[in-house]
């Protein structure tokens, strides 16, 4: 027998629950979240982001953190309060590195400095420098006309050489040629130290006799003699009235401080010598970093390339770019942009909350240290769709995929307010004109096709093992 089937109106349903997350990250054991930031930190960060949101407190060993992920609340800390931060204790531990530099300095000590730094690093003192970057990285094309068409390099080796090449020329006008191996050398170990400065027992470590510390205090004693020839020869110039030099480290000591009250005077020798320290170190190493993380991406996508090249032949047929070309090339500033949006060179902005108050919605304790990091925020979707994509129209007005409303800090590579980059319009003018020079004879392949680049996150971002590229001759 048929049983007739029995016709119920089904309940409606209950509404659904939000998803609760919890509020931040949890230990699974003591040191865990520590080891997760020292071994595997842009991941860490961007998990967490992802996760918990866009003010996320964590505790890593004794330090309170704060990563804030939101670029309002990124703008209120770097513009709107800068004032209430200080910059972050890896910075503050990078004094015994680089001295008293803009980079680690403070308070009014940093803004004197930086009054009598600013005319160095002013865009049309920056212009003058376009034909000696140019004909630098034509020196490095030279060099790769000498290994030829399928030849191997490490590309992250030969941006260093080059940008530490044009350092030291805007610098300090000079030819470094016959040191520039071992003056790289030297920077490599510098910079590597930095990664103890993000960890708690750095400073014990730092004192302990190893070997790697003592290959640290040679290197920075050959980078602080290096720089302290040029600022004696520029002394013993200005003493026989020869003051004609326009290098960097020339006007940094012409500079004075006309502020009311500050005495019109300039830098101490201790002074020159931290700054010029900071920018030789820095100063080169981000433009490096920049530029090598562009050619691999270029080798990933062939069309973002071809566009390149057409707007390269097109400006500049077959002579080298000048500071006038810049205007000009907006494709290839597209494309630097696009790269230090996916790579960027800093990688993180730590500031430390001077005291209790409340960030991106959260209070938080004075000593919080405010993260904002520029891995995570450059690769949001919210603000970048397919954001994994190296897609330099981003960047070019009336492009589909250029959007005019994004929020100004979902980009900041070079930080945001008093103490943004100062050579900000340097490292653009070296960058444009450097690739400029190369990609007009030169296309770079990966040596190793699909093989992942391995990361280092020190004080910048770098390739953990070098670039080997092959050299393909256009």
């Amino acid at each position: 027998m048929k049983v007739a089937e029995e016709t119920r109106t089904a309940p409606p349903p209950e509404p659904a629950s939000p998803i609760q997350h919890p509020a931040f990250p949890k230990s699974r054991f003591p040191g865990d979240v520590l080891l997760q930031l020292r071994t595997d930190t842009l991941g860490f960060l961007t998990r967490t982001a992802r996760t918990y949101g866009d003010a996320v407190p964590f505790r890593a060993w004794t330090w309170r953190y704060l990563l804030l992920n939101d670029p309002e609340a990124i703008r209120d800390v770097l513009v709107t309060r800068a004032g209430q931060f200080l910059k972050g204790p890896a910075l503050r531990r990078a004094t015994s590195t680089l001295g008293q530099g803009l980079l680690t300095s403070e308070g009014d000590f940093h803004r004197r400095q930086r009054r009598l730094a600013q005319p160095a690093f002013h865009p049309q003192r920056v212009a003058g420098y376009g034909a000696a970057m140019a004909k630098i990285a034509a020196r490095t094309g030279e060099e790769w006309e000498k290994i030829g068409d399928g030849g191997r390099i490490d590309a992250h080796e030969e941006m260093m050489r080059l940008t530490l090449r044009v350092v030291a020329k805007t610098l300090f006008d000079s030819d470094v040629e016959s040191e520039v191996d071992a003056l790289g050398e030297a920077m490599n170990i510098v910079v590597a130290r930095f990664i103890r400065a993000v960890a708690p027992w750095g400073p014990l470590m730092n004192r302990l006799p190893l070997p790697g510390n003592f290959r640290f205090k040679r290197a920075r004693r050959m980078l602080v003699d290096t720089v302290q020839r040029f600022i004696a020869e520029r002394r013993a110039e200005s003493a026989r009235g020869r003051s004609d030099r326009a290098d960097l480290l020339s006007l940094l000591l012409q500079s004075r401080d006309d502020e009311e009250g500050a005495g019109n005077e300039g830098m101490s020798d201790e002074q020159l010598r931290d700054e010029s320290l900071t920018i030789f170190t820095a100063g080169h190493e981000t433009t490096a970093n920049a530029l090598t993380f562009t050619w691999h991406l270029l080798a990933e996508r062939s069309d973002a390339e071809g566009k390149l090249h057409e707007e390269l032949e097109r400006v500049l047929g077959d002579r080298l770019p000048a500071i006038v070309d810049l205007d000009r090339l907006p494709y290839t500033r597209a494309v630097l942009a696009e790269s230090m949006r996916l790579y960027p060179p800093a990688w993180a902005v730590a500031r430390e909350a001077k005291q209790d108050m409340e960030v991106g919605g959260r209070p938080v304790a004075a000593g919080t240290i405010i993260l904002m990091s520029q891995w995570v925020t450059h690769r949001d979707a919210r603000w970048w769709p397919e954001p994994e994509l190296f897609d330099p129209d981003r960047w070019v007005p009336g492009e589909p995929a250029h959007d005019p409303d994004r929020p100004r800090y979902a980009y900041f590579p070079f930080g945001g307010g008093p103490r943004i980059c100062i050579g900000e319009a340097f490292a653009w003018t070296e960058g444009v004109l450097a690739l400029a020079t190369l990609a007009r004879r030169w296309k770079l392949r990966p040596a190793v096709p699909g093989r992942p680049i391995a990361l280092q996150p020190t004080i910048t971002l770098r390739p953990k093992s070098g670039l080997p590229m092959i050299l393909q001759r256009r």
